[in-house]
């Protein structure tokens, strides 16, 4: 499903849904950072996504990074809270959701590289190589907040 994302545009939609997500800012122990390139926008991105009645958070984030780039995670850590009444997402089917999401620190444990139905490429990048990728503003934020020191490091 096509999705557009709206950050401080007075023209962007009234939010109709709030619903609990998670990404997962992932790295080995070279210090590189995983992203997947979206399908629904062709944007890079951190792995994550929508709760699970069932699951935590943390869980969350564990099972959309396994279901996005193929990897199994360990999380270590808390990026960020991300909740800007300002930024909202625009679905094909009409829903208007309003972000709420928190962003973990992982490594990977297991796995290998794949992509998804929701992605059309998973890599690895060095830390500064990510400033040239397409990004939305949110996602760079949260990568931002991890390579600029504001959480700890992968062990």
């Amino acid at each position: 499903m096509a999705r557009r994302d709206y950050e401080d545009d007075p023209d962007a939609p009234k939010a109709n849904s709030l619903v609990p997500a998670a990404s997962a800012v992932v790295v080995d122990s070279a210090g590189r950072i995983l992203l997947q390139r979206r399908a629904d926008n062709g944007m890079w991105a951190l792995p994550g996504g929508a709760m699970h009645i069932g699951e935590s958070l943390p869980d969350c984030a564990v099972r959309e990074t396994r279901e996005e780039t193929g990897y199994d995670v360990e999380i270590i850590g808390i990026v960020g809270t991300y909740t800007n009444p300002r930024h909202v997402f625009a679905y094909d089917d009409g829903e208007v959701r309003q972000e709420f999401s928190i962003c973990f620190l992982a490594r990977p444990v297991g796995g290998h590289l794949a992509v998804s139905e929701e992605s059309t490429d998973v890599q690895w990048f060095e830390a500064t190589e990510v400033d040239a990728l397409p990004m939305v503003p949110s996602i760079r934020k949260r990568v931002n907040d991890w390579r600029d020191g504001n959480v700890p490091a992968a062990r």
